[in-house]
């Protein structure tokens, strides 16, 4: 039996579904997913590793920076699923990708 969360168990198991129970990462989080041939292969209530910890998949914007209050009313068909460590990668990653100047702009002090 999946586990599901408290709230939003309906839009949660939708999502999970549509994913196959999988992690839907392909290498938004850096990872190029060798394993899975380039699909983060962890499975919602599987395990990390022989001796590893348990992963609940979380279902969440395949753009991690989108705001909450955006999020939030997303249907499960615009979610997709994320282990914590895909998800965490892909958020860091966004965060830096903002951060570059952009090359078209020129530099302050040319």
């Amino acid at each position: 039996m999946n586990s599901v969360p408290l709230a939003a168990a309906a839009l949660h198991t939708a999502v999970m579904q549509a994913a196959d129970h999988r992690c839907q990462c392909t290498g938004q989080c850096t990872n190029p997913h060798r394993k899975g041939a380039g699909r983060c292969p962890l499975v919602h209530d599987g395990y990390t590793s022989k001796h590893g910890r348990r992963v609940h998949l979380i279902a969440a914007p395949p753009t991690p920076l989108t705001p909450l209050v955006q999020a939030v009313p997303l249907p499960a068909a615009d979610l997709m699923a994320w282990c914590p460590d895909c998800h965490t990668g892909a958020l860091r990653q966004a965060r830096k990708d903002t951060r570059r100047p952009d090359p078209n702009q020129g530099a302050l002090f040319d």
